[in-house]
């Protein structure tokens, strides 16, 4: 063999050698990338996807956003907070599961896209255990322990509540009702069949980022100072 061919059969060999080290670094990276956000997704952070206005104006149809699933769990739940919870009370009766594609199959299966086959729903804390709500004062407040709220979140032109109620919040319950009142079938609307209260433990966490469309990029705003003269309830 000449000094020519031991040169070429040695480049192809150290070239061929290159670019499965290459393939290789990349699987790793996707593998870790995946492994990652796998761990995240079940452990720290879901995304979920706005389907209904019954939350406008704090988030809006087709609003993409990320939960903290450590909420309730290491942090504490609190007045004011936004959640998403499972629909174990059949709030939403019977939906169609939607087609998927196996791209979008792995991204939900890793947590980057929301999974639209699960029914969940977002609403806002108003009562926590122990908690008497009452609607409506004088004024068509709603009472959270004798306390009026002057609730900033709700929809312009909305009122706090148009249907009268009055309740106490159940031990290891929570009493739900959405921005938009008068387009949101709460806790007030279940009630009446015994379903307005809901598990804590059905509670998946708390909805902090809008992720998507990035000009409604930012923080989801709890208002926990619309309830900062409430004094604590009295679970039974």
């Amino acid at each position: 063999m000449t000094k020519h061919q031991e040169t070429s059969s040695g480049g192809r060999s150290r070239h061929g050698s290159g670019k499965w080290a290459w393939l290789r670094e990349i699987l790793l990276i996707v593998g870790a990338a995946l492994v990652i956000s796998f761990v995240v997704k079940t452990f720290f952070f879901r995304a979920f996807y706005i389907p209904s206005g019954s939350m406008e104006p704090t988030l809006e149809i087709n609003d993409r956003i990320f939960v903290n699933l450590m909420v309730p769990g290491p942090f504490e739940l609190e007045r004011g907070d936004v959640v998403v919870f499972r629909d174990e009370l059949d709030w939403l009766g019977e939906t169609e599961e939607p087609e998927t594609n196996v791209v979008q199959d792995v991204l939900k299966f890793v947590g980057l896209v929301p999974d639209p086959a699960n029914q969940h729903l977002v609403k806002r804390v108003v009562g926590m255990p122990g908690d008497v709500v009452v609607c409506c004062d004088a004024d068509g407040r709603v009472e959270v322990n004798d306390e009026p709220l002057d609730e900033s979140y709700v929809a312009p032109g909305a009122a706090p509540s148009d249907v009268p109620f009055a309740v106490t919040v159940p031990e290891e319950k929570i009493w739900v009702m959405g921005d938009h009142r008068n387009a949101s079938a709460d806790s007030r609307f279940h009630n009446e069949r015994g379903a307005g209260f809901i598990d804590l433990a059905d509670v998946e966490g708390k909805a902090s980022v809008i992720a998507w469309p990035v000009n409604r990029l930012g923080v989801i705003d709890s208002h926990h100072e619309v309830f900062d003269a409430v004094s604590a309830g009295d679970p039974e």
